[in-house]
């Protein structure tokens, strides 16, 4: 289970949604850039900057390459909005 609250999986989702124009993403912890047509390296940029301004956080390079699915960015995000 994540560490992100109910109302901020809701928000990711709505990030996904709007990045990927597709209203029917369902995020789960096992997630991956597979799992998300349009989901390459040019959204995946895409996608880090729209999370970074939907919560008010920065993420480290660092951080970001070390994440292998939606779950580990959730715990991420849960860590940095705390």
């Amino acid at each position: 289970m994540s560490a992100l609250s109910d109302e901020n999986v809701a928000r990711l989702t709505a990030v996904f949604r709007d990045l990927f124009n597709d209203d029917t993403i369902v995020l789960s912890e096992h997630t991956t850039a597979a799992d998300i047509p349009g989901w390459d390296s040019f959204n995946h940029i895409n996608l880090v900057m729209m999370v970074e301004n939907e919560f008010g956080i920065r993420l480290k390079t660092s951080e970001i390459t070390h994440l292998k699915n939606v779950g580990g960015l959730m715990n991420l995000i849960a860590t940095k909005v705390a």
